[in-house]
């Protein structure tokens, strides 16, 4: 894909008729003619501001001329953390040869590091799809998630492939500190919030900070299983269609510098069914899901990795799963957010009963709470 022939727009008045003629036609999708009107709906995102353009042409406009589009800017410099430029390259080098990626197509793309800012033209399928957090999850939609994630994982899988991204395994130490940006909230929620938790969760918490370590540690070491994660399956990351299941589109890969990029491809279905799904359908869900997904590698050309690997790669994300709530509170609760990160957390923790993930670590926490 060519990026826009521009600098890095800061603002959506910049995206002018003339300029959108111009990536449009760098893109391939205007071949002749001219943009003639550019109607802008604005919003904000957490980190962001974006619009939504309606477009008209010139009667001698040609090629696929997309009505309706996308436009996010994105400042990228957060204090003492950063986004960097993984969704420009989510869109623009990662995926753009692999089949039936689920990305919105892109029409231009630019990243400046020393303004460390970007911006993404995206097709906007507002019209046809929908967040999935707006409907209750279905077994078919987890097996049409679980095969959007395979068509990415399987492009990237493996140490040689991994080198090949410039992308190689994490160290232990950034797996590390991915873990204590979290362990501050450890102890506000268990002295707040574990009133009514079974006798063992707050040592199963702690247990998750404590002894799982060690295990990741070794696991990353591993490359086998490892591959580029988009590492924010939530639902507001899931675009499913108003009707069906199919296709859907995975967006926002925005990590930031201590976030895990390459990691098991089991953390990101184990992210969005453990963390937002409730435990009753994901216990009826996950194995037909995970299923799916594992047949869905091996189409795809992936070799040496059996269901038993799978199955515990899954159980050892769902025990990491902790890590994603806990971190909400890093400084402290807000109380704000507390409706968010709760009922995560206590997804996450009845998974690793259901899944006995102490048992990875050879603990029995149903003593320890006793």
């Amino acid at each position: 894909m060519t990026g826009a022939p521009d600098p890095v727009l800061t603002d959506p008045a910049q995206a002018t008729p003339e300029w959108l003629t111009a990536v449009l036609a760098a893109s391939g999708a205007l071949t002749a003619g001219r943009v003639t009107e550019a109607a802008q709906d604005g919003g904000r995102g957490n980190w962001s501001a974006n619009a939504r353009l309606a477009l008209a042409y010139s009667p001698d406009a040609q090629g696929e001329r997309p009505a309706r589009l996308f436009l996010k800017l994105v400042n990228a410099a957060l204090d003492d953390e950063s986004f960097g430029d993984s969704e420009v390259t989510y869109y623009t080098r990662d995926y753009v040869d692999a089949p039936d990626a689920p990305l919105l197509p892109c029409y231009a793309a630019a990243y400046s590091p020393t303004a460390r800012r970007y911006h993404l033209l995206l097709a906007d399928v507002t019209e046809t799809h929908t967040a999935v957090d707006d409907r209750p999850p279905t077994l078919e939609y987890g097996l049409a998630l679980a095969e959007a994630l395979a068509a990415l994982h399987a492009h990237w899988w493996g140490a040689e492939r991994l080198a090949a991204a410039g992308a190689p395994p994490h160290s232990a130490a950034h797996v590390q500190a991915f873990i204590d940006v979290a362990a501050p909230g450890v102890v506000p929620i268990v002295a707040g919030f574990s009133g009514g938790w079974p006798a063992h969760w707050p040592a199963q918490l702690r247990a998750a900070f404590d002894r799982l370590p060690a295990l990741l540690a070794r696991r990353a070491a591993e490359a086998q299983g490892q591959t580029l994660i988009h590492g924010d399956v939530g639902p507001g990351n899931i675009l499913v269609p108003r009707t069906g299941d199919r296709p859907l589109y995975l967006i926002d890969r925005q990590p930031f510098n201590w976030s895990l990029t390459t990691w098991l491809g089991a953390y990101d279905l184990a992210y969005a069914l453990v963390l937002d799904w409730e435990p009753d359908t994901r216990r009826a869900c996950e194995t037909p899901v995970l299923r799916r997904y594992h047949a869905e590698l091996l189409r795809r050309g992936v070799t040496g990795y059996g269901w038993e690997q799978l199955w515990d790669d899954y159980r050892l994300c769902a025990a990491m799963s902790v890590y994603i709530p806990v971190e909400y509170c890093r400084g402290g609760v807000d109380e704000r957010w507390v409706p968010v990160w709760r009922p995560m957390l206590e997804r996450a923790l009845a998974a690793a009963d259901d899944l006995d993930c102490a048992a990875l670590w050879g603990e029995n926490l149903g003593q320890i709470g006793a």
